[in-house]
């Protein structure tokens, strides 16, 4: 932004890192939040140095919170193989809802429904489908009054409120502080100063407005916000604010984020809610050099089958407005980042959208026509180019033996795999570079630049690059039917509804 700050530190800050967000910091992934230890700025704490310090909720039991798409699947192949015959179809629709009520009750009746009473304020304060007001207003005590009596509905089996039950693991929720939001829980680590006078936060990294557009395109219903968009439960019929509603609920986050003494503050803006690929652009682009497809529906659904009478859709404006509206939302923050610049604050900016643009395959990879003057294509990591096929951000496929394409992009077509993740880590650890965080080896000497995730650690662990599921074919038919018997996106993806 070419505005120079030069501030004087002294001595260190006794939490490293720090992070507000949604879904997308908080590790989600195929549906659930299970491997919170992947998350990106987990895998940042790993480079720092500092891992064994960094803290972070976690769900260990039945494949996490709500709905695990890829244990589901694995759990069909074994039991039905790569296929499923016609004759098997009754029999893997019962065992889907049993696979759905084991998890149901584990989190409403079981081990799941006890809380654990945190003595520390996690560091990675993230929750999955929250937007602006969730992160201003929301508190262990609101999530605890929403949740209602369990009811044990067969044609209905998903996790009820389990956004307020994930949250729980993440808020401050014993007693005294059930009051805190997220934004309160950040600034109790921020006063928690040691050696640093002014700061108890190294590096406070903030992600937030995806699920202020989000929905759009997970619900493929567009409803833009109106009255009642700044309170918890007014907000609910909506799925994208207007650019002003947004700015008027950024400014507010924006205030208290200023209050909150991190060294550096380090923002991210909303990524264009259209390149996730579970929304498949149908047929051919609208025109010469379009961007944007007539319609967007589900990726199993083919071009020959789609039929925008009775299939679930946006229309290519609609996904324009949406995309607008987002490029505004993006202008916000970065007018936010500018004003603390200028005030003297240590602010960034990391262009999230921007990334996810070079990264996306339909809409500028394959189509240099569309592609705009900044555009290049992002350079993967040279452990990720070594990949066949290289990944890429198409919905993810696999030929029942190993993966065909996508690889950038979990189960549920919205959260990126842990290499995905990943991607994220390096261009966040880029900024944190620029700002001059020092980055440490296990025995505390300080790393060399560049400091580089470790992305044969991350390829060994993620499962849908290595080790997808065998029933994942190129056609997406077990993910289709899923959906249409299952109802998977809604129950994994709508966390509003």
């Amino acid at each position: 932004m070419a505005i120079e700050v030069n501030p004087v530190w002294r001595g260190s800050p006794q939490h490293r890192l720090v992070t507000i967000g949604d879904s997308l910091t908080h590790g989600f992934q195929s549906g659930a939040i299970f491997n919170t230890d992947l998350s990106y700025p987990a895998i940042i704490a790993h480079e720092l140095g500092w891992g064994e310090s960094f803290r972070y909720p976690s769900y260990n039991g039945h494949g996490g919170l709500p709905l695990n798409i890829e244990l589901l699947l694995r759990d069909l192949k074994d039991r039905f193989g790569p296929n499923l015959d016609g004759w098997e179809v009754p029999l893997a629709l019962f065992h889907g809802r049993q696979f759905m009520d084991e998890v149901e009750d584990y989190w409403e009746r079981g081990p799941g429904t006890v809380v654990p009473q945190l003595t520390s304020i996690n560091h990675n304060l993230a929750v999955y489908g929250w937007d602006l007001r969730d992160v201003l207003d929301k508190t262990a005590k609101t999530c605890l009054q929403d949740i209602g009596v369990p009811r044990d509905d067969w044609l209905s089996q998903v996790t009820q409120d389990n956004g307020d039950r994930a949250a729980l693991r993440v808020l401050p929720s014993a007693a005294a502080d059930q009051s805190l939001t997220l934004l309160d829980a950040a600034a109790r680590l921020g006063d928690e100063r040691d050696s640093d006078p002014q700061h108890g936060i190294e590096t406070l990294i903030v992600f937030l407005g995806a699920n202020n557009a989000l929905q759009a395109v997970t619900q493929l219903k567009v409803v833009w916000s109106d009255t009642g968009y700044d309170d918890l439960h007014g907000k609910r019929p909506y799925t994208v604010w207007t650019p002003a509603h947004f700015r008027a609920e950024l400014g507010a986050v924006a205030n208290r984020v200023r209050q909150i003494k991190a060294r550096h503050v380090i923002w991210c803006t909303v990524p264009h809610v259209t390149i996730a690929p579970v929304a498949r652009g149908v047929a051919t682009k609208t025109g010469l050099g379009s961007r944007y497809f007539p319609y967007y529906t589900r990726p199993w659904i083919s071009d020959r089958e789609f039929n925008p009478r009775q299939d679930p859709h946006i229309t290519g404006q609609q996904a324009e407005d949406v995309d607008l509206a987002i490029d505004l939302y993006n202008a916000a923050i970065v007018d936010e980042v500018e004003r603390a610049r200028r005030a003297g604050a240590d602010w960034y900016l990391m262009d999230t959208a921007g990334l996810m643009d070079r990264l996306a395959s339909r809409r500028y990879i394959e189509d240099p026509l569309a592609r705009p003057p900044w555009w290049q294509p992002y350079p993967l990591p040279a452990q990720l180019q070594a990949l066949l096929p290289e990944p890429n951000s198409r919905f993810l496929a696999s030929n029942g033996n190993q993966r065909t394409d996508g690889g950038l992009f979990s189960l549920d077509g919205v959260h990126p795999t842990t290499i995905g993740y990943g991607i994220v880590a390096q261009e966040l650890i880029t900024v944190m570079r620029r700002a001059g965080v020092e980055f440490r080896q296990a025995d505390g000497s300080v790393r060399a630049d560049p400091v580089t995730v470790d992305f044969s650690r991350l390829i060994r662990r993620d499962t849908l690059i290595n080790n997808p599921p065998g029933n994942l074919t190129s056609g997406l038919d077990i993910l289709g039917w899923a959906d249409q018997t299952l109802d998977l996106l809604r129950r994994t993806l709508c966390f509003r509804t």
